[in-house]
């Protein structure tokens, strides 16, 4: 049976197939499944016939980079010896252009963060980088994926491009996606209890495979060592947002990558904390809050959006991710937080999001004994 990720291969490999191929462009969060999707299709069409380039790592210098591409190329290529900047980029985009599999048969490559390649705007006589490469792309016999965390940008550089250019969102995980996640290692045998604590995890990650799969393995984790409720998510996502914890860390990396990409960086950070706080606020709210102008605030909300960082519903801001929004209000402040400090800020974001057909759920206020590696065991209460 085909699952969700699989059709989504098959898309991506339909588009590049189709006659003229088009370019698909898979675009999503943080912890979306953007790489693992893209190298999965490159496992499918083959290495010896595609190149996969993490744009992000390798964009220092248009000459370096250039070298990059050309040395680890399954393709012959001879990028010469550029002189200049602008030479080693064109020369690049020559490769992309003209690079072979054979008489006749087109070369593919997967550009991962390709927006990156604005690095090289950096660089004496190197304007409108981005728009050169992907007007190249799209005159190309060559195959291209493209791939981005940067959703907002995306669509405004293809906003006016070819049709060639095929914007694929990245889904959420399904509740049955979910379930395969968790496996026998974290979940119960009982196929009932399984599915309900399947519908848990995913409602608590918002359906993101990386926040899945981090409680998936700390359930498993949990089991292995007995501890008491140890199907509990809720306990599970305690222990992941405390400071040392795998989500914490991962919240961290996100917050920080997107707010250097943007404008006004102090600024963007008090916004952050303010929607941290109360969300769904106005322009003219955040404003006051701020104490700025409507109109600096306006713009400041502008770069959060531009990152992914906020998304505006009906005039109203909020964080694009439900997670990072609780990871704000834990870690941006003076102190780290203690356990009961996580644990109370978990239960506030779960209780909304439990599953409606379940029972209702709430958290223990008490705390059970702590368990052998020093956490407490956050116990639920089911309540008829």
């Amino acid at each position: 049976m085909l699952t969700p990720r699989s059709v989504l291969t098959r898309r991506v490999l339909t588009a590049i197939d189709a006659s003229p191929p088009r370019i698909p462009v898979l675009v999503g969060g943080c912890g979306s499944g953007r790489t693992t999707l893209v190298q999965q299709v490159q496992e499918r069409i083959g290495r010896a016939a595609s190149q996969y380039i993490n744009v992000e790592r390798t964009a220092t210098t248009p000459e370096r980079f250039l070298r990059a591409v050309a040395g680890s190329s399954p393709f012959s290529a001879s990028p010469g010896s550029p002189t200049s900047a602008v030479e080693a980029f064109e020369s690049t985009l020559r490769l992309f252009d003209t690079a072979r599999m054979g008489p006749g048969r087109p070369a593919t490559f997967v550009l991962d963060e390709f927006l990156d390649l604005r690095t090289f705007e950096n660089f004496p006589g190197l304007r409108g980088v981005l728009s050169a490469a992907l007007d190249r792309f799209a005159a190309s016999a060559n195959r291209f994926v493209l791939t981005s965390r940067y959703v907002a940008r995306t669509l405004k550089a293809l906003s006016e491009r070819s049709a060639r250019f095929e914007v694929i969102h990245m889904p959420a995980l399904t509740v049955e996606d979910t379930l395969d996640l968790l496996g026998p290692a974290a979940a119960p045998p009982e196929a009932r209890e399984a599915e309900s604590l399947a519908r848990t995890v995913h409602a608590l990650a918002d359906g993101c495979p990386a926040y899945v799969r981090a409680l998936a393995d700390e359930l498993a984790a949990m089991r292995r060592q007995g501890v008491p409720g140890s199907a509990d998510p809720i306990s599970a996502l305690v222990g992941l947002l405390l400071p040392a914890g795998r989500l914490a860390e991962s919240c961290t990396f996100s917050y920080e990558l997107r707010l250097h990409r943007a404008r006004g960086y102090g600024a963007l950070k008090a916004i952050l904390e303010i929607l941290a706080e109360d969300e769904g606020l106005t322009l003219t709210e955040v404003s006051q809050r701020l104490q700025r102008t409507p109109g600096s605030t306006k713009d400041y909300l502008s770069w959060l959006e531009d990152v992914d960082l906020v998304t505006a519903r009906e005039k109203r801001y909020s964080f694009t991710d439900p997670l990072l929004r609780v990871w704000v209000r834990l870690h941006c402040r003076p102190s780290a937080p203690t356990e009961d400090d996580v644990a109370r800020e978990v239960h506030q974001y779960a209780l909304p999001r439990l599953p409606t057909r379940e029972p209702a759920l709430t958290m223990a206020a008490a705390v059970a004994a702590p368990i052998a590696d020093g956490r407490k065991s956050w116990g639920i209460i089911e309540i008829d």
